[in-house]
């Protein structure tokens, strides 16, 4: 683990959590690597306090899990899993995208096309922490402006969960070329802001990344 060079966030848990949710999403931290506590704490800077509660926000989260006398670890990438929550997406985000298009601003427009360039100079340079983040706030640049602030919160925890499956998927260089085309077609469509062109086409993106990572961990599973 190591310190962020970006300005700490507005607490120290939060600091933690965005530290370790970058360790979870890089790789730093495995799927089934136990967490040393002390370790993380004292290469970090915190104490103990701070880092137990966002090892529970985790928890809850699915991405890491605790075992009695053996404390927490990264959670196992699982295909069910994946699933599970790329359905609970799929039924949720739609009602996000209908209300945001009827109230996606100019600037919310420019949000959006910024992080999507971004996506792209990032993909460009084989970054994929920084691609993850990018495409998360092009995802999210839409999905906040429906001013939802229950549903966004819901959305949010489940992207939480599946970070890690994001990385794998962008390790292929031809994923994220689809990447960055599918999410040229989201723009064409907030352009027009067509809600259901924009429903569609971020349907058959969740949709290849599902089949992408499916044809990943299923040989895994079946074996």
């Amino acid at each position: 683990m190591r310190e962020s060079m970006r300005s700490r966030p507005p607490t120290v848990q939060e600091f933690v959590l965005e530290e370790l949710r970058r360790a979870v999403v890089s790789g730093e931290l495995k799927p089934g690597q136990p967490i040393r506590q002390e370790a993380i704490a004292a290469d970090l800077g915190v104490s103990r306090v701070p880092l137990r509660e966002a090892l529970k926000i985790l928890e809850g989260e699915g991405q890491v899990v605790h075992r009695p006398h053996r404390g927490y670890m990264v959670a196992e990438l699982s295909l069910p899993d994946l699933l599970e929550v790329y359905r609970i997406r799929e039924i949720l985000e739609p009602e996000a995208v209908r209300s945001a298009v009827e109230k996606l601003t100019d600037t919310d427009i420019e949000r959006i096309i910024a992080a999507q360039h971004d996506v792209e100079m990032s993909s460009a340079q084989g970054d994929l922490q920084a691609m993850t983040v990018a495409n998360r706030r092009f995802h999210f640049a839409i999905i906040d402006a429906c001013q939802m602030s229950r549903l966004v919160r819901i959305i949010r925890n489940l992207w939480n969960a599946t970070d890690a499956y994001r990385s794998v998927y962008y390790n292929s260089a031809g994923n994220r070329e689809r990447v960055e085309h599918e999410h040229r077609g989201i723009v064409e469509a907030v352009l027009r802001r067509d809600a259901e062109q924009l429903i569609q086409a971020l349907a058959e993106h969740r949709a290849h990344a599902v089949d992408a990572l499916s044809a990943i961990f299923e040989p895994a599973v079946e074996g």
